[in-house]
């Protein structure tokens, strides 16, 4: 899907219950606390900036779609933001539309200075996959907890410490079937920054 595609759809994710409501986004500004600058990668509709901004934080967005209105037009693989440029940096209900989420998740650690949050559906199986393709041309895949875990033991030699934890809550998958999914949060903290504070 072309970012102008995504463009397209851009009012779709402001007014959507599943992107504008959940446990998810109250637990983002509690992960965040304490942080004074954020970038929001993938911001769609814009839920997790505006719920980082009304706790006091100075939020950058970033898209590939313009008709996101982001601050910033860019992929999650490629930033154009310096090494350690934010405080945190947070990705929500994204990750899955990602061409490469190896390379997205590598450079928002980047780009991160104390924190990365991401919080996304996960894989629960072949047939919720061929559904979500279906439903969403854009979908390229969920990724299992083991999955994200790996991807988070890969930039071990910039973290200070990663967590991944999980929990449920409701996530729209298509229209009439609401499902309860796993959502992973990968938390992390540069090793780097606390060498160079030595």
């Amino acid at each position: 899907m072309t970012s102008l595609d995504w463009s397209a759809r851009a009012q779709g994710y402001v007014d959507s219950d599943a992107h504008r409501e959940g446990a998810d986004l109250d637990l983002l500004v509690v992960w965040a606390a304490g942080a004074r600058t954020a970038l929001d990668v993938a911001t769609g509709g814009g839920h997790v900036a505006h719920r980082l901004r009304a706790a006091g934080l100075e939020v950058v967005t970033c898209d590939p779609a313009p008709g996101m209105r982001p601050d910033v037009i860019c992929r999650a693989e490629s930033l154009p933001f310096a090494d350690g440029a934010f405080d945190v940096v947070t990705c929500r209900t994204a990750a899955h539309h990602f061409a490469d989420p190896a390379a997205a998740v590598r450079e928002m650690a980047r780009v991160a200075r104390e924190r990365l949050l991401i919080v996304d559906t996960v894989f629960m199986g072949d047939d919720v996959e061929a559904a979500e393709t279906l439903r969403d041309p854009s979908h390229v895949r969920n990724y299992t907890e083991a999955e994200w875990r790996a991807l988070v033991d890969g930039l071990q030699e910039q973290l200070d410490r990663a967590v991944t934890s999980a929990f449920s809550g409701p996530f729209l998958l298509a229209a009439a079937l609401t499902l309860l999914a796993l959502v992973p949060v990968a938390l992390m903290r540069r090793r780097r920054e606390r060498a160079r504070a030595a």
